[in-house]
């Protein structure tokens, strides 16, 4: 809500038209919500429903590239930039690296039948505050850094990765 305000009084016509945007698909998915069982709508909802908004401006921005329309893409990456703002921080690939070496440590993986604990202990490191997931990019949670992608073995035994 600050964020509105402070893009009202700035007169960022873009910054408000996405937010309010936002605010919409938000109350969306929480009345999509009242007919499910548990009725509430949590932070890993939230920022599922950001990735999945994030995904679709950029499939519309390459449309757009590709339509010889630059500066509708250029909107659309506009609005990327300001809902990944509001997004959960992502893990940059040497956090990533260090998290599944010591959850290998952790676990005394060594081959592919010991992944379970491996996806478990990664899904353990990988949440952030609230056990919110985070990830490499807007639409990979701690699926996107299990063990399956370090090859389940620390690297100097995978054959993957020579």
């Amino acid at each position: 809500m600050d964020a509105l305000k402070v893009a009202m009084k700035a007169k960022e016509s873009t910054r408000i038209s996405t937010i309010r945007m936002v605010q919409a698909a938000i109350k969306d998915l929480e009345i999509a919500n009242r007919t499910k069982p548990d009725a509430t709508t949590g932070d890993g909802d939230i920022a599922q429903l950001l990735a999945k908004l994030v995904k679709q401006r950029e499939e519309s921005a390459k449309i757009y590239d590709e339509g010889g329309r630059p500066e509708l893409a250029q909107k659309e990456r506009e609005e990327i930039a300001i809902i990944s703002e509001f997004m959960p921080q992502q893990f940059s690939e040497a956090e990533a690296a260090e998290l599944i070496k010591g959850v290998i440590a952790e676990t005394g993986a060594s081959s592919m039948k010991d992944m379970g604990q491996g996806d478990v202990g990664s899904a353990r490191a990988l949440s952030g505050p609230d056990g919110l997931r985070q990830g490499f990019g807007p639409d990979q949670g701690a699926a996107g850094l299990s063990l399956r992608a370090a090859c389940m073995t620390p690297r100097h035994l995978c054959t993957r990765h020579s």
